[in-house]
């Protein structure tokens, strides 16, 4: 490479900025072969050549580029001044020329005149004798004095009116305000001619001007239109990641295929830690997309899975300060993949790297949690109390109830006192009536007996009253918010949430890690607290992450809006919070510069405009949502869920009275055998009475028998006694009360000893008196009518 292709070089690298040098080929000048350097040319992605060269040079390298192909369509030559003379240069290339730059008399002069006014400048000055020049510019022991001034002189020297124009110079001794003309190399009638397109400077102002007229510009292959530049591949490598519902994934198997009607296409993934190739099938919402932009766009690709199965992030590598990317997008900058067709979002770390497409899908952060449905305890109804307060009105009442028992009992007023009134139909109040009237007025339930009687104790009914009133009122109030009212409560509300800002060891969050939204928390200040929070938690992939929000290990999941409201669609335990934040889009990631950016984001704004992202976005976000109930539309309805505990209640009622009811049974047989056996005791006390009076009957009837015989003996006195026995007239009353005569013994006027039986005859009606026997001699009399008679079974009497 000559001088001047050095300086065009630094001026490429310094001043053009947007534009990529691929290589930079240096070839032997005066050569006869250039098939070696030019087959460079052949295997770069440029198709712009920029050549430096003379003349000769260029007659031979134009030749060989012939015979090599590399000067015809798609190829954009531009040459140097000298290159452009050239015999052999091909048609479509272009040039820059010197305005007078083959007017060698006209440069002369210009130089005489200005070399000539710097002289004279310096002579007039303080320069008074030119010094001899060294004899070697190697030497470093010599130095001309003069050099400099003589330099600097000719530096600032200024020709107005030459006969090339204008003469100044910059500080590194270019021209200022050069002429410069632009020429395409055209064919007119069979001859190539340079024709000027436009030029560079303006000899009339200061400052450089460029103008170029492209519709005059004749291409390589005689093309009107500018060619790309690059060479473009029609064989794209796409690189992409599952991530529901933009893409599917599944594994093949040996008798498997991809199935084309599904759009299915096969993206075989490399483990990366095996290195071993395992076959794909991926469909879904980005490969749909990507089918009809390679449609619209023509180029075929191949499609594989990213092996580390992460988006990428820009850190550190191996604790140094370099940073290096990771994952797909590590994969693009490498140049192994030519795009990344997936839900990639677009941030302003990522696009400093690789091209974004314009956005297929905008979209913004949110938190998916799991829903936290109201809990129906067998204590909810008990809700609505607290502890404390359950356990007071319990007290309350048995207090109460005491109360109103001793009030009753002791007021003078009371069914106690009145008791004792015949006139009274009421029965005093006792304990137990007082705590069925205490609980009947706090349940509300009527209350038909055992009310109180006294003043004193009524009143305090009447406060009772009041407050199970109030009590039970409050209690349905609470119980309908609790049971009605109430809405399950989502566990946060939105990124602002002091559960997110301040987090405790029980709630856990997290992102993805290597991802669009771990370097968003990054980034933001505000969230610095947030994003050391998460940093030691953050999940491989979403799916880890949503699978623990549905098993409750993790409590909140920070992703895309777009894949979250999908997975709360197709669960109903999950549930987006929040507003929307950090907005952004999805794009289709490129190598930067990539001549198939405009291209794709063409082709993506087309697909708006017609309303296929509409369609993909019905197809695989909205359609199959299932059907979950709206929150807070309605007021919601009880169920048995929430009045489990009360049929539970009655349920444990039903079981006590049934117990209570065994219980009364087993304790009435008991008391009845303890009765029976009272009642035989209190009969045989009954009876032993029974007999007591009779005999009692029967002595006081004895006795009036005997005094009148008694009577009637003394009477009979007056006539001769018979000895031994004797008979005597007697009168005795029935039992009926009427009167009788009868005849009976004189038994030696004795009353009956111990032994003598006394029975009731049914016969005469009369009592049977049988002394006992003496010398086997039966002595009996009968005593018709007795005053007193019983029909019972013989006695035995003392």
């Amino acid at each position: 490479m000559d001088i001047e292709g050095r300086m065009i070089l630094n001026r490429f690298q310094s001043k053009a900025d947007d534009i990529t040098i691929e290589r930079v080929i240096n070839y032997p000048s005066g050569s006869q072969d250039y098939v070696p350097y030019l087959q460079q040319l052949s295997s770069l992605q440029a198709r712009v050549v920029l050549l430096s060269a003379t003349e000769e040079d260029a007659d031979h390298i134009f030749r060989d580029a012939e015979a090599l192909n590399l000067t015809g369509e798609g190829y954009a030559w531009i040459v140097s001044e000298q290159a452009l003379t050239s015999a052999y240069v091909p048609e479509g290339t272009l040039g820059l020329k010197l305005s007078y730059g083959t007017n060698e008399k006209d440069h002369l002069a210009d130089c005489v005149s200005l070399i000539k006014q710097t002289v004279t400048d310096l002579f007039n000055g303080t320069l008074t004798q030119i010094s001899d020049t060294p004899n070697s510019c190697k030497s470093t022991s010599s130095f001309w004095q003069a050099g400099n001034a003589i330099l600097k002189a000719l530096l600032n020297a200024k020709l107005e009116k030459g006969r090339t124009g204008q003469i100044a110079f910059d500080s590194a001794g270019d021209r200022l305000n050069p002429v410069y003309f632009f020429q395409n190399i055209q064919v007119v009638n069979g001859r190539k001619s340079a024709e000027n397109i436009g030029f560079y400077g303006n000899p009339k102002v200061i400052s450089n001007a460029l103008e170029i007229d492209e519709s005059k510009i004749i291409w390589p292959g005689k093309k009107t239109t500018r060619p790309s530049g690059i060479n473009i591949s029609t064989e794209l490598k796409i690189v992409t990641l599952e991530s529901v519902p933009f893409v599917y994934t599944r594994k093949m198997t040996e008798s498997d295929a991809c199935n084309w009607d599904r759009n299915e296409r096969l993206c075989p993934l490399v483990n990366e830690t095996t290195g071993i190739k395992e076959d794909y099938c991926c469909w879904g919402y980005c490969i749909d997309m990507l089918i009809q932009i390679a449609d619209m766009v023509n180029f075929t690709y191949s499609i594989h899975l990213g092996s580390s199965g992460e988006f990428g992030s820009y850190k550190k590598v191996n604790k140094t300060g370099e940073k290096k990317w990771n994952g797909v997008i590590a994969e693009l900058i490498s140049k192994d993949a030519d795009m990344i067709v997936a839900p990639l979002t677009i941030n302003p770390e990522r696009a400093g790297h690789i091209d974004f497409s314009k956005p297929f899908k905008y979209q913004g952060l949110t938190i998916l949690v799991k829903k936290t449905a109201t809990e129906s305890k067998l204590d909810s109804f008990l809700q609505p109390f607290e502890d404390t307060l359950w356990i007071l009105v319990a007290l309350s009442v048995h207090v109460v109830a005491l109360v109103l028992y001793l009030l009753d009992r002791f007021s003078p007023f009371g069914r106690f006192k009145l008791a004792k009134n015949n006139d009274t139909e009421e029965d005093a109040l006792n304990l137990s009536s007082a705590m069925w009237f205490a609980w009947g007025v706090l349940l509300n339930s009527g209350i038909g007996e055992g009310t109180p009687r006294s003043f004193s104790a009524r009143v305090l009914g009447m406060v009772w009253a009041g407050f199970a009133m109030i009590i039970v009122a409050s209690y349905t109030a609470n119980l309908a918010a609790f049971l009605v009212l109430d809405r399950p409560e989502a566990s946060i509300t939105g990124i602002d949430d002091a559960r997110l800002r301040n987090p405790n060891e029980d709630f856990k969050y997290a992102t993805v890690r290597n991802s669009a939204v771990e370097m968003y928390f990054k980034r933001q200040v505000e969230l610095s607290t947030m994003y050391r929070q998460m940093e030691p938690r953050n999940y491989r992939t979403a799916e880890e992450a949503i699978k623990d929000i549905v098993n409750m290990k993790l409590q909140a999941f920070i992703w895309d809006s777009s894949r979250l409201e999908y997975e709360a669609g197709q669960n109903c335990e999950l549930i987006t919070v929040g507003d929307l934040f950090g907005r952004s889009g999805l794009g289709v990631g490129l190598q930067k510069k990539s001549p198939w950016t405009s291209k794709i984001s063409m082709a993506i704004l087309k697909l708006h405009e017609k309303g296929n992202m509409e369609d993909l976005d019905n197809k695989w976000i909205l359609e199959g949502r299932n059907d979950c109930p709206e929150k807070d539309t309605t007021p919601a309805t009880l169920g048995l869920t929430n009045m489990a505990s009360v049929f539970l209640m009655v349920a444990g009622g039903i079981i006590a009275g049934i117990i209570l009811i065994v219980i009364e049974i087993a304790y009435k047989r008991h008391r009845g055998l303890k009765d029976k056996e009272l009642e035989l005791a209190r009969n045989a006390a009954d009876r032993w009475r029974g007999n007591i009076e009779k005999r009692r009957t029967l002595r006081q009837t004895l006795q009036r028998q005997r005094e009148e015989q008694e009577r009637l003996a003394g009477l009979a006195t007056k006539k001769p006694p018979v000895e031994g026995n004797g008979s005597a007239l007697g009168r005795g009353l029935g039992p009926n009360g009427g009167q009788g005569n009868g005849y009976g013994l004189s038994m030696d006027h004795t009353p009956p000893r111990v032994g003598h039986r006394l029975s009731y005859t049914e016969a005469t009606g009369g009592l049977m008196y049988s002394p006992p026997s003496y010398r086997n001699v039966t002595h009996s009399a009968t005593i018709n009518n007795p005053v007193y008679s019983d029909k019972s079974t013989e006695d035995n009497f003392v």
